[in-house]
């Protein structure tokens, strides 16, 4: 139960952080816009939806890692972050911007990334 609740709370976070990165790229009449006050605005919202980034990752690590009774070594935990990271950024990509595609390099490059979970939990 503690490695899917970790995995849950994973893609959460995922799900904030890649938002509070991105996000502020959709398009919108105000995208283009540059200067000190556009930047320091968006930096503050991003780092507010960051925080939650925040609330869902450190349980996630706790309740995860081997050190506190979790299913997962650090380094288990470090690559399923990063699986969750490119899923949820890829599903975001996707519905967000609609001139972005996943093309043949993506996919493969992906499958590259499932060997390396592939090795890193092989015993």
């Amino acid at each position: 139960m503690r490695a899917l609740l970790t995995i849950v709370l994973l893609l959460i976070s995922n799900s904030f952080m890649t938002y509070a990165w991105y996000g502020h790229l959709r398009d919108n009449p105000d995208a283009k816009k540059t200067g000190f006050w556009v930047f320091a605005t968006t930096i503050l919202i991003s780092w507010g939806i960051a925080l939650f980034e925040y609330i869902f990752m450190v349980p996630a690590n706790k309740l995860g890692y081997q050190g506190n009774g979790g299913p997962f070594s650090l380094i288990q935990l470090k690559i399923i972050q990063e699986v969750a990271s490119l899923v949820i950024f890829m599903v975001f990509s996707l519905v967000f911007f609609k001139d972005e595609s996943l093309k043949w390099n993506h996919a493969v490059a992906f499958l590259l990334i499932l060997i390396a979970v592939y090795l890193v939990f092989k015993k």
